[in-house]
């Protein structure tokens, strides 16, 4: 092999990353789940040792997603262009990806009305759904419209939310809704109940979920009497 040949060959491999294979995303680009989980770690929060730890190898399975839209994109554009400053990037990502993205729902209007659902929405870029493949760790955003309760809920899974956009109050348990710093890395153990209330601001979060069982789903809380 003469050396042309060799440095050649050197230098594809190399451009391939591990394996020979670089992850790209849908436009070619980062993958988002890879944005999402580089922002995590910088972001130096112990709460999120334990879930980064979880976080799928870069040589992970990726599957084809099918992309859906849901109404509460209309305030996308807002949210991206309003990011915090430690998010920017990211949410510039999400926003040149959200139509290859499967927005979902988790709940039915006869369980929280048409309003709530125009206003509500999620998208999984890591875990059983997700683009990046992993059982036991899912990573998504959510976006919540203005003027909008999401109602006391809790699930299994341990969850962090990290606000990219907007402002919301946040509620544990029976204490008050309050609002929390910017950056903030909102903690909720499992089967905690929460909430979380927007005023005149939509948001746009991160969250991400641990489990052994991803598959268990959020249970409304009774209505108080």
């Amino acid at each position: 092999m003469n050396d042309d040949r060799r440095k050649f060959l050197q230098c594809s491999i190399g451009a391939l990353g591990p394996l020979g294979v670089r992850a790209r995303g849908a436009d070619g680009g980062e993958p988002l789940a890879e944005a999402a989980h580089r922002l995590l770690r910088a972001l130096r929060s112990p709460l999120l040792d334990t879930f980064l730890a979880a976080w799928p190898m870069s040589g992970a399975e990726r599957r084809p997603i099918e992309p859906s839209s849901l109404p509460v994109l209309r305030y996308l554009p807002g949210l991206a262009s309003g990011a915090r400053p430690f998010c920017a990037e990211f949410a510039g990502k999400l926003q040149n990806s959200a139509s290859r993205l499967a927005w979902r729902r988790s709940y039915t209007s006869a369980q929280v009305g048409e309003s709530f659902l125009d206003n509500y929405g999620w998208a999984e870029l890591v875990g059983l759904s997700g683009e990046t493949a992993s059982e036991h760790l899912a990573c998504g955003v959510l976006l919540l419209g203005p003027d909008t309760t999401y109602p006391p809920h809790r699930h299994e899974a341990e969850e962090v939310y990290v606000p990219l956009a907007g402002r919301a109050l946040w509620q544990r348990g029976d204490g008050l809704f309050a609002a929390e710093a910017e950056s903030a890395v909102i903690h909720h153990a499992p089967f905690e109940p929460h909430a979380m209330r927007t005023e005149a601001s939509p948001l746009l979060a991160l969250y991400l979920w641990r489990s052994q069982n991803l598959a268990q789903k959020s249970q409304l809380m009774p209505a108080a009497r």
